[in-house]
């Protein structure tokens, strides 16, 4: 019979964004494949746990982007908005990984996109890394790189 459970294997690492909310890095498996999960998750006293919003990423992208990660300057006033990145996830669905200002802020945008007969455009999975934090950030994409290159 197939594992048809969902399974966190490794928290890579936290990334606090205010009092309430911290984004989670994590490998985790789903009937039997492994994957890379970038989700946003509350604390409160009402609730404490993930939120939607979020992204998977396969490990076969996770080199890329975190090599694409790492080549931003650490200066981040230098950075301008661009896309960096684009990470075939499958036929017709793409990681978008950009750089976008909304709100007088700067972020570092995990989106997907998606390309077929039915649908052009974004989808409502992603998550927004707040780019003051990029060298943390810099850190848990190289962690989890090396994860991977330790646990083929």
């Amino acid at each position: 019979m197939p594992n048809t459970t969902f399974e966190i294997l490794q928290v890579i690492g936290v990334l606090p964004i205010d009092e309430g909310s911290e984004i989670r890095i994590s490998v985790d498996s789903f009937k039997g494949h492994k994957y890379i999960s970038v989700r946003k998750y509350l604390k409160s006293e009402t609730y404490t746990g993930p939120t939607k919003a979020g992204i998977t990423l396969s490990p076969e992208m996770i080199d890329k982007v975190s090599q694409t990660i790492n080549a931003l300057p650490d200066d981040i006033t230098k950075i301008e908005d661009k896309e960096l990145g684009r990470f075939a996830k499958r036929k017709g669905l793409n990681i978008v990984l950009r750089i976008s200002s909304y709100m007088n802020s700067k972020g570092l945008d995990l989106r997907q996109y998606q390309e077929d007969s039915a649908y052009t455009g974004w989808t409502k999975k992603g998550i927004r890394l707040p780019l003051e934090k990029l060298k943390e950030i810099k850190e848990l994409f190289a962690k989890t790189a090396a994860y991977f290159a330790e646990n083929k």
